[in-house]
């Protein structure tokens, strides 16, 4: 059963998630402008010696993991498992209350 929301609430949960995909773009953006400067800057000053992939990789990790909370994309640990593992978590502790009494 979904909770009944307010049209209030809803409206302050779409806005926030309006910022949040923002705050991702924003993040993507930088992403993308600064390690293409840093891909010039290598190739420029030190051609011989590349060391632009270590911030790209670095940096593009923490923007994967960004996307995939931002969208709820988690395809190890999906609303279904963490719906199931509390369901199975409170029955253990019902069933340990259980045994103590």
């Amino acid at each position: 059963m979904e909770p009944n929301y307010t049209e209030q609430e809803r409206y302050y949960q779409a806005k926030k998630k309006v910022e949040d995909i923002k705050g991702f773009y924003g993040n993507l953006i930088a992403y993308i402008i600064f390690n293409g400067f840093f891909l010039v800057l290598n190739l420029l000053t030190s051609p011989n010696e590349l060391w632009f992939y270590w911030p790209l990789l670095g940096w593009g990790v923490g923007v994967l993991f960004h996307g995939m909370k931002v969208f709820n994309y988690s395809p190890f640990l999906s609303k279904d498992w963490e719906a199931r593992k509390m369901k199975e978590f409170m029955e253990e502790e019902k069933r340990n209350a259980n045994n103590w009494q």
